[in-house]
């Protein structure tokens, strides 16, 4: 996968409530519903730490 591509996250499941990801050094994190209002910036490391927080239901 191409860093500068946004993907569907996993953990957004098929609700049509998505999110989509682009990761690298800085993972960007949008609302498929809202990509014009802008992403949210975080770290790598901090990406991780978020996933390592999520549990399947």
């Amino acid at each position: 996968m191409n860093a500068d591509e946004y993907h569907k996250s996993s953990y957004s499941g098929h609700s049509g409530e998505c999110v989509e990801v682009r990761e690298g050094r800085r993972t960007r994190i949008r609302d498929t519903r809202n990509r014009g209002l802008g992403h949210l910036e975080v770290t790598a490391g901090e990406w991780a730490a978020f996933l390592g927080t999520l549990t399947a239901d």
